[in-house]
């Protein structure tokens, strides 16, 4: 780990404003060792969450701060996409060849259901992107990533808890393209090994929001993940009281499907750990069987909740009297999911040490104090434009320009 003195490693978070992005990126700033680069398209996250993370770090700051800790809270915010390899070459171009040290890649198209009806796209997007940005990094010899992957990894495992020895069958394109990802790093730190470090996580299912309410989950549309679902039904954005819930005939405790929950701020942490893992003096790599340094793990708690423990602990902490509804099961869904942890543990540090409560506290906190997600008013004071964000514009790989500083509040809109 680096002292307070070191120079700060610039990193690349992409997806940097998403749910996920967002906490990972508290994360780093949080250490001061890190300048953070956020890559987003706004596809499914906004602005506006960066601006928040930022605000948290400068709030931290001890009263003695060097000039370097208060750089530390400046994010880099560029909205590209990184389907068009020019835009993302000329953020590469800014920062020079070796000039950033990292990448942590979370940007992806994540609805498993929509993965069925157009998986052209989820391939073109998940791999595509994945593929086009590891050939930039490959010019600018930035040879280390921390990959965002998914339990979906496994499809039906044969096993509980699920290890990762367990083979890569995923049910739906989503899931398959994950796999495919995770190949295309294996094979890469194959034929570079002197060169490429990549660590692959495999999240189940992250929760839970920051303690402050100022940062937490707001994805556009309906939301199609179960906690946010019930956090808008009780405050009132979706005007229904009664759960859909699918199957109640699963050889589960109480018949409904079982999921290892996490705090997403504990799965940050894990991002943060991997990429340590991946520092030129870490021994993460030494018990690997061959000379590639990749390996993958999971993050997760090791412990299943069911739909009808959620939907109990939701209404515990909110007062909201939620019904809910059997109807048949969902294709695709199974039993169990629950990681085996053990792995992370032992060789990053890894812990998960908060709990449901905790999980479904600090999401009612954040979605009362943003009852509109980041769209709306929010009760809690968040400067709008502070110039504690960088906000920048992309630049292609065929101009000489430098990215343009800009005023956040003229960014219009939140493009795909």
């Amino acid at each position: 780990m680096s002292s307070p003195s070191s120079p700060l490693k610039t990193v690349i978070v992409t997806g940097g404003a998403g749910y996920i992005g967002s906490h990972i990126v508290f994360k780093l700033v949080e250490t001061r060792r890190f300048k953070v680069i956020s890559i987003d398209n706004y596809h499914n996250s906004y602005p506006e969450s960066l601006q928040r993370v930022s605000k948290l770090a400068r709030d931290a700051l001890p009263p003695d701060a060097t000039e370097q800790d208060i750089e530390s809270t400046n994010i880099d915010v560029y909205q590209c996409d990184l389907t068009k390899p020019d835009e993302i070459r000329g953020i590469f171009m800014k920062y020079g060849k070796g000039g950033i040290w990292g990448v942590i890649h979370v940007a992806a198209y994540k609805a498993v259901g929509e993965s069925t009806q157009i998986p052209i796209t989820y391939y073109a997007n998940n791999v595509g992107a994945t593929i086009g940005l590891l050939q930039i990094m490959d010019e600018f010899d930035c040879t280390r990533m921390v990959y965002s992957s998914s339990a979906t990894v496994y499809g039906t495992p044969p096993e509980i808890p699920i290890p990762e020895t367990t083979r890569l069958k995923a049910d739906s394109p989503y899931g398959k393209t994950k796999v495919v990802c995770e190949t295309i790093l294996d094979d890469l730190c194959h034929a570079e090994p002197e060169r490429w470090r990549a660590i692959s996580l495999r999240y189940f299912n992250p929760a839970g929001a920051h303690p402050s309410g100022l940062i937490g989950e707001h994805p556009r549309g309906r939301p199609g993940n179960l906690l946010p679902l019930l956090a808008h039904m009780a405050v009132g954005r979706i005007k229904e009281d009664t759960l859909k819930v699918f199957g109640n005939d699963y050889p589960t405790h109480d018949g409904t499907c079982v999921r290892d929950y996490l705090h997403v701020l504990d799965l940050a942490a894990g991002h943060l750990l991997a990429l340590d893992a991946l520092a030129p003096e870490s021994t993460v790599f030494n018990n690997c069987q061959d000379e590639a340094r990749f390996k993958a793990y999971n993050l997760g708690k090791g412990k299943g909740m069911s739909v009808l423990d959620i939907l109990a602990a939701m209404r515990k902490v909110t007062g909201f009297d939620f019904k809910y509804e059997i109807i048949g099961r969902r294709k695709g869904d199974v039993p169990y999911l629950i990681a085996e942890p053990s792995l992370a543990e032992k060789e990053l540090g890894f812990q998960a040490p908060q709990d449901l409560d905790a999980m479904c506290q600090d999401l009612w906190n954040w979605q009362t104090k943003n009852p509109d997600g980041y769209e709306g008013d929010s009760v809690v004071e968040v400067p709008k434009t502070n110039g504690i964000v960088n906000v920048k514009s992309c630049v292609t790989s065929t101009t000489e320009t430098v990215p343009a500083e800009v005023n956040l509040s003229k960014i219009n809109g939140h493009g795909h």
